[in-house]
């Protein structure tokens, strides 16, 4: 409470700082300035803390006007170069909580105890909401203003791979991004009402128009990046190559692959009841277990450690505790994977091999059966769980043809040379593999292993007999590569001479984009702590995409120069905007761009139209209609059919 008091009296006495500058000669008539009045005004900026300001205005003695009409005036520079417009708190505090927001992506609760522990400024947690999304604006418009720089740069290069890729959370909050690839600059964001071909393809041509054609274009497999990165080729003119992701690739071929029999295998498991079953016995065990349960741990650990000839299981709480860490052994088949998600890992396949392995290993006990009955039940009720992995035909059937299937997916990867990261936190699949090819020559190899694996294909399908699934899944193979094979090469850009000619290799993959987005959903999730991001992606401004850019050098030093002079830099957009505004004659309006993108509708439900259709106004006027006693028509084109309402009185006159 005291501290609470005190923060409020901080609050109400502040030290007065008084700001008079010399007014200099009139800008229009060169005749002098005379005070025309004292405002106060209150600040909060991290150089100076809380103040009250007094300033001194001056006004033209001529009472001259600028062309939009108002009177010439001037304000002390030295306090619009310091705070906001219609507002008192300072640009370094915007840059301060946007950074914080953004960069560390930490809670508003977290920025103003910062805030206040650091600086001494007291600000709500609204206010701190405001500033940050504010901060956003600024960012969008400083990178606007610095186009014609951020052109120059990626000219220079001899050109910039165009990466494109877009992300949401369940199906909302769609936000589509374009990079540079070789600079990994964000080059614009955008939300999108769905990921569509018609509603991306106006974002790109306004990069294009603003940054300078690409060297190539960068995208995964999805329908409407394919479509639109064709049409943007095809409007423009250019002739560049169009990429698709060698990994988005690979993982395209896997799903279509594996998906129906690791489906199957996955149900199969499911009607069996093996998990539930295993989990079960655990369950059990440890209760008979009880408070030895430490003590069966530890004789289990020195069991094992023991050698002995055969395969006997002990007697007692050891047995017993043997035969549950079995039945665990086997519910801990997803440290089989590589932690790469599917299709490069089929968790279920392996849950099967544990299975059949685990299934062995109880024979093997129950040759030699232990002497206590308990152990023997315990063995006994583990077997008839894992039983039907072993003893019904489906389980094996499509075991194998999923085991066939994945060694060719498996050849394909090789050929690729996609190669699998460690296995450590949990990550995307695309951020999770290493593409080998990084120079012209690997690149050649990875294009020679899989023209050679197209042709080992088509020479090793059986045109007809038993191997209906054999044929099946290298006819599928064959359709991806003959589909995409198109796109899967021309990563070697020819450099212009102003850049040093030669060569330079654009990515395999779309990588720095899945990376990104993992990036900013892993910050969004430790701001928040909420695990589904849906709500939170949704009200993401898009220019959070142009965040990242900050962590680039050559990128602020087009920008502000430097990180510290990025308060600075928002200020002087606000100068000039001021200026414009006064050399702007009256009834002028600011004209859209010809080139500036405009959404289509959509048939989904935006978040903008969510409050209309949700309207308890809306709900009661179309109850209203409905009720009405209003004859209402049905029929086909052509024949018109005068009824009423199902529950109106004159339908009981009708005939059905």
């Amino acid at each position: 409470m005291i501290e609470r008091l005190e923060q409020r009296l901080r609050g109400l006495v502040l030290p007065a700082v008084p700001v008079e500058e010399e007014p200099g000669a009139c800008p229009v008539c060169v005749g002098p300035m005379v005070v025309q009045k004292s405002v106060q005004r209150q600040g909060r900026t991290l150089s100076h803390g809380a103040f009250e300001a007094r300033e001194t205005v001056h006004v033209c003695a001529n009472d001259c006007q600028w062309p939009s009409g108002a009177l010439v005036t001037r304000r002390a520079a030295s306090l619009s170069e310091q705070l906001l417009p219609r507002s008192m708190v300072g640009y370094d505090v915007m840059t301060r909580v946007g950074c914080q927001r953004f960069i560390e992506h930490r809670q508003r609760d977290e920025i103003v105890a910062d805030l206040r522990e650091q600086y001494g400024l007291d600000l709500s947690s609204g206010e701190v909401s405001r500033l940050a999304h504010l901060f956003l604006d600024y960012l969008q418009r400083l990178h606007d203003a610095r186009t014609g720089a951020l052109r120059a740069a990626l000219a220079s290069d001899g050109g910039w791979p165009m990466h494109i890729d877009a992300t949401g959370e369940d199906g909302r909050g769609t936000l589509l991004v374009v990079l540079a690839g070789w600079r990994h600059w964000t080059l614009g964001a955008w939300k999108l009402p769905t990921e569509r071909a018609d509603a991306i393809l106006p974002h790109l041509l306004s990069v294009v128009s603003r940054f300078g054609p690409p060297s190539a274009i960068m995208r995964d497999l999805g329908r409407a990046m394919f479509s639109a990165a064709n049409d943007l080729v095809e409007m423009t003119g250019l002739k560049i190559p169009v990429l698709a992701c060698h990994l988005h690739f690979l993982a395209d071929v896997g799903k279509d692959l594996l998906k129906p029999a690791h489906d199957r295998l996955r149900e199969l498991f499911r009607l069996a009841g093996v998990c539930s079953g295993l989990r079960a016995l655990a369950r059990d065990l440890g209760i008979k277990l009880g408070p030895g349960i430490d003590k069966a741990r530890a004789d289990l650990a020195a069991w094992q450690d023991a050698t002995e000839e055969g395969h006997r299981l002990p007697d007692g709480h050891v047995g017993i505790a043997t035969v549950r860490v079995l039945a665990q052994w086997v519910l801990d088949y997803p440290t089989d994977g590589g932690d790469q998600g599917f299709p490069f890992d089929r968790p279920h396949l392996d849950l099967y091999c544990r299975c059949t392995t685990a299934r062995r290993a109880v024979d093997a006990y129950l040759r030699q059966p232990p002497a206590d009955r308990k152990v023997i039940r315990a063995l006994h009720r583990l077997r008839d769980v894992l039983e039907p992995t072993v003893s019904e035909d489906p389980f094996a059937q499509v075991a194998q043809i999923l085991t066939r299937r994945a060694g060719l997916f498996e050849e394909l990867r090789a050929a690729l040379r996609l190669v699998p990261k460690p296995a450590g936190r949990r990550e995307d699949h695309a951020a999770r593999h290493t593409p080998t090819g990084t120079t012209l020559s690997e690149l050649q190899d990875v294009h020679v292993a899989v023209d050679h694996l197209t042709a080992s294909l088509r020479e090793r399908r059986p045109g007809r007999g038993p191997a209906q699934d054999t044929r099946q899944a290298i006819d599928l193979v064959l359709r991806h590569l003959d589909t995409h094979g198109k796109y899967l090469w021309g990563h070697a850009i020819q450099l212009p001479p102003h850049a040093g000619g030669g060569i330079r290799l654009v990515d395999r993959t779309n990588n720095q984009l899945e990376g990104f987005f993992h990036g900013m959903k892993h910050g969004e999730r430790r701001r928040s702590g909420r695990k589904i991001l849906t709500s939170d992606f949704e009200s993401l401004p898009p220019a959070a995409a142009l965040v990242p850019n900050l962590s680039h050098q050559d990128y602020l030093a087009i920008l502000c120069g430097s990180l510290d002079g990025l308060p600075q830099a928002f200020a002087r957009l606000d100068a000039d905007k001021r200026s414009r505004a006064l050399d702007r004659l009256p009834g002028d309006t600011t004209r859209v761009h010809p080139l500036a993108p405009i959404d289509p509708a959509s048939a989904s439900l935006p978040r903008d139209d969510r409050a209309l259709i949700r309207s308890p106004t809306l709900h009661t006027r179309i109850l209203a209609a409905a009720n009405s006693r209003a004859p209402w028509t049905t029929g086909r084109p052509g024949r018109t059919l005068w009824t009423y309402p199902p529950n109106h009185e004159s339908n009981r006159s009708l005939t059905p």
